[in-house]
């Protein structure tokens, strides 16, 4: 089984600027033995790193770290997507190591962020090179990101904590994110989603309206289960988390939504 989204950090180093003091329960380095021993305690044999910072150095540090553990199969880093030599710097960063995608951090930018045409080369060029965008989006980001599918069908797109639907607003979320199912280039993480219910009110019936939803409209082939670790111990433990997702998803549909599904949709090596 495949954990396809999970977070390493050292405050201060490798141009790690969050978390910052104010999330104190996270706010401290978390290296990758921490992570194999919450991998093993979830029975989770892989994992693919996740950038959390807007930056090369971060994604370098991340490439070297999947080089030397094997059961780290791959890393979705970061780069200026918008930049002028931005395909450049993409095949930098993956002849430096397991590159699989790029995960630009557009939860806090412009609604219209996927439309600007500056994107265009390097969002072609990550299609060519067969490489993953990750989405890490707010539900109102979601019709441009649609408009980005239908220019680019090439183009995979893993929509990173079901978009963080927001508690109390599930129809505003299901209206934003079912039309998205329509383009089968676009595919939704099952990661994050206990992190976005307010502290203290914590439900997982909650969680399991919202990836019913999910699998009613992309199906059991188009998710991808991912534990947001260490960002999800603000709200729960690794294996609590598991187990809620795994409980949610019928028997049959573990094997591609907990390890299938990311070895195809990011063309990771079979192992």
């Amino acid at each position: 089984m495949i954990d396809a989204h999970v977070h390493l950090w050292r405050i201060g180093r490798n141009d790690c600027r969050w978390p910052g003091p104010d999330l104190a329960a996270i706010h401290r380095d978390f290296e990758v033995a921490e992570l194999l021993e919450e991998m093993d305690a979830g029975g989770m044999a892989q994992a693919l790193l996740v950038q959390s910072q807007e930056s090369e150095a971060d994604t370098r540090w991340l490439l070297d770290i999947a080089a030397g553990e094997p059961r780290i199969v791959g890393v979705v880093g970061w780069v200026d997507l918008a930049a002028g030599d931005a395909p450049a710097r993409i095949d930098a960063l993956r002849a430096a190591g397991p590159l699989i995608g790029v995960r630009p951090m557009v939860q806090d930018r412009a609604d219209d962020w996927y439309d600007d045409p500056a994107l265009s080369p390097a969002l072609a060029h990550m299609a060519a090179r067969g490489l993953v965008l990750d989405a890490l989006v707010r539900p109102r980001h979601l019709a441009s990101l649609g408009r980005l599918a239908a220019r680019m069908p090439a183009l995979t797109i893993l929509i990173d904590h079901g978009a963080k639907p927001e508690p109390g607003r599930f129809e505003a979320w299901a209206q934003a994110i079912g039309p998205l199912a329509a383009h089968r280039n676009i595919a939704c993480k099952l990661s994050g989603l206990l992190t976005e219910q307010p502290a203290g009110e914590e439900d997982p019936a909650v969680v399991r309206g919202w990836m019913d939803l999910m699998m009613a409209h992309f199906g059991p082939d188009r998710l991808v289960w991912g534990s947001d670790w260490p960002v999800v111990t603000l709200k729960a433990p690794y294996r609590q988390w598991r187990d809620i997702a795994w409980n949610a998803v019928a028997a049959a549909d573990r094997p591609a939504i907990f390890g299938g599904n990311a070895v195809r949709l990011y063309r990771l090596a079979r192992t």
